[in-house]
């Protein structure tokens, strides 16, 4: 056999060897104890695509100055963190306290990933590229709203003269 043969034999099964494996990264999403709804929905939001990419989370909570002095509500958010995510990703790591930060990891849930992906196709309907248009019934019914409340700002001021 020959030497380079061998050699270009090798290179290709390092190359196929490669191609199955999966380059899973790390993401953080960080928390403070005084969160407000919304901005825990949206960062919950991020974690939900970064798991359904396949990627694990980190979530941590950052505990500031008198914080430290109330883990429990850090321990809340992570709980309600798992209550929303619950389904979709399964925590490796439980939640911790390391100094002032509270650290958990998630993973993503294979078993649910094969289900969303099994539903995705089912949901995707095609958009059509036609811009929506306005009848004409909708114009008069504008018309006629603007014509009622004409009529209604005029009766008022009738009233007022009186």
């Amino acid at each position: 056999m020959d030497y380079g043969k061998f050699r270009y034999e090798e290179a290709q099964r390092l190359k196929e060897s490669r191609k199955k494996t999966v380059q899973i990264t790390m993401k953080e999403v960080k928390f403070k104890p005084k969160i407000a709804k919304g901005d825990f929905d949206t960062k919950v939001r991020h974690m939900l695509e970064f798991l359904d990419e396949g990627h694990k989370v980190k979530v941590t909570l950052q505990f500031r100055g008198r914080e430290m002095a109330h883990p429990e509500l850090g321990s809340k958010i992570l709980d309600a963190v798992i209550e929303q995510l619950g389904q979709i990703a399964k925590v490796d790591t439980s939640a911790r306290l390391e100094g002032r930060n509270m650290t958990m990891v998630l993973s993503p849930d294979k078993k649910a990933v094969k289900r969303a992906v099994s539903v995705k196709p089912a949901e995707a309907k095609p958009q059509s590229s036609k811009p929506p248009t306005i009848s004409n019934t909708d114009l008069n019914t504008t018309t006629e709203t603007e014509n009622q409340n004409a009529e209604d700002e005029n009766i008022q001021d009738s009233k007022e003269a009186i």
